[in-house]
């Protein structure tokens, strides 16, 4: 048993069988501003006995990271009311003789692991830091795994009651963090590190119904960052399409910045008999659904990255009556500030233009949600070998840039982040051709050996230097 270490389970928790990732990983050895305050670049040296304590220290911990991850998973819970997965995290954090905030951002929870070894002679400098980032929330989903710890748990959303999953493998993450804290906390590791490590466990990352920042940028506003701002922070996020064992990585933008846009067709309403005497908003709406996707394939070039989509129309309730507005809600993904720009001014010109020529009026609202996730390329250079040494030489799997979004991208602008995606399914055990399940779906099953293998990466990331190098 680990020093520190507290968690719930039963025996049915337990008593799935799955091979130890260490497996596949093997032994790891070592080879030879204002307001905030910014920390100096930050690495520890890996010794051979600091390896052998933090090896040592996470085989130990293996099954407590299914245990927490299944009593997280049997209780999910949406954003901004992670209440008692708030209480998990903090019990444990505070068992680690760790400095725990909580509170922030409603549900949010920091941590402050302070290292044993001395770091630097001047004690007026600020001890070198690091931070690790992991997200908490569910979503409204119904899950469908047949899991002896599959969520049963409900809530309201949108004014309808809900299923609740873990359908994005924030369990995971959760508990990989959980893991991470652990590890490092053991005297036997904490000893010998010569930095700080901040760990921020947030809410809300997939957003909340009501209108306000995300869980990163409300945590960012609270303080999350205050006093000392780290040289670098890191986090992952699991991801069903790449194999078990493997990772994948970008330099730069590694996800699209996130814009959600609404608009507003408004017509004059008629009975459905006699058309000619109105303005049907839903033939203009239907209208415009088409027309915007010419925006990616006219205006702007095949080179760049680009996505327009539709995802809610809304009209009418009555099958005989032409309302009077039509309204449509969707999301624009890019990767370019300048793009991004253009395909505003395009949407914009449309909604006003195309409208007009139906005798309806248009009006559009567009949100910047998340910006684009920049990973930082002194980092990405860091990163890789350590992957390599750990993975060997196939487990960095090339994927291009992924056009979904992550709130992750505000801790990244404030200081220098790396945001990986981390291998979950065996793809041995599917059917021939058949797909995994995807996140954000009711069958969503990562494999749990993924865990040891993402507290690895996880805390060697942690010790690697930050300073920006030669690029």
């Amino acid at each position: 048993m680990v020093a520190g270490l507290t968690f719930r389970c039963n025996a049915s928790m337990l008593t799935t069988t799955t091979a130890t990732i260490l497996a596949i990983v093997g032994p790891c050895h070592p080879q030879a501003t204002a307001p905030l305050q910014q920390t100096t670049a930050a690495s520890t040296v890996i010794t051979t006995e600091l390896q052998g304590a933090l090896d040592a220290a996470l085989k130990a911990l293996a099954p407590s990271l299914r245990a927490w991850r299944r009593e997280l998973h049997a209780q999910p819970e949406l954003g901004e009311r992670e209440t008692r997965t708030a209480q998990l995290v903090a019990t444990q954090l505070r068992s680690l003789d760790l400095e725990v905030r909580t509170g922030l951002a409603v549900t949010g929870v920091t941590a402050l692991l302070r290292g044993g070894a001395v770091a630097l002679p001047n004690s007026e400098t600020p001890r070198p830091l690091v931070a690790w980032r992991a997200d908490m929330d569910a979503l409204p989903i119904t899950e469908q795994t047949g899991l002896a710890f599959a969520s049963t748990a409900r809530d309201t959303w949108d004014g309808a009651e809900v299923g609740v999953m873990h359908a994005c493998g924030h369990d995971l993450h959760t508990a990989i963090g959980l893991g991470v804290a652990t590890a490092l906390a053991q005297p036997t590791v904490r000893e010998h590190l010569t930095t700080d490590i901040l760990f921020i466990f947030q809410p809300a990352e997939e957003g909340v119904k009501d209108a306000g920042p995300h869980g990163a940028q409300r945590m960012l506003l609270e303080g999350a960052f205050e006093p000392i701002k780290p040289a670098a922070i890191y986090g992952l996020h699991v991801n069903p399409k790449l194999p078990l064992g493997t990772v994948s990585l970008h330099s730069g933008g590694a996800l699209a910045a996130v814009d959600r846009f609404t608009i507003k067709v408004t017509g004059q309403q008629v009975h459905g008999a006699y058309p000619e005497g109105g303005v049907d908003p839903i033939v203009v709406a239907s209208q415009l659904v088409i027309a915007l996707q010419t925006i990616a394939s006219r205006n702007i070039s095949t080179h760049d990255q680009l996505v327009l989509t539709v995802g809610k129309f809304s009209a009418g309730n009555r099958f005989n009556i032409i309302p009077n507005t039509a309204e449509l809600v969707g999301t624009i993904r890019t990767h370019d500030r300048a793009v991004q720009l253009e395909v505003h001014r395009r949407l914009r010109e449309m909604v006003t233009t195309l409208p007009a020529s139906f005798g309806a009026l248009g009006s559009v609202e567009i949100e910047e949600l998340t910006p684009v996730t920049t990973n930082a390329a002194h980092l990405v250079k860091a990163a890789r070998p350590l992957f390599t040494r750990i993975l060997g030489p196939n487990g960095i799997t090339p994927e291009p840039p992924h056009m979904g979004g992550e709130d992750f991208a505000f801790f990244a602008q404030q200081t220098p982040g790396l945001y990986f995606f981390l291998g979950v399914t065996d793809f041995s055990t599917l059917e021939p051709g058949a797909p995994p399940a995807m996140v954000h779906t009711p069958h969503f099953n990562p494999d749990e050996r993924s865990l040891e293998l993402g507290l690895r990466l996880a805390c060697e990331l942690l010790l690697q230097p930050t300073e920006p190098g030669d690029e």
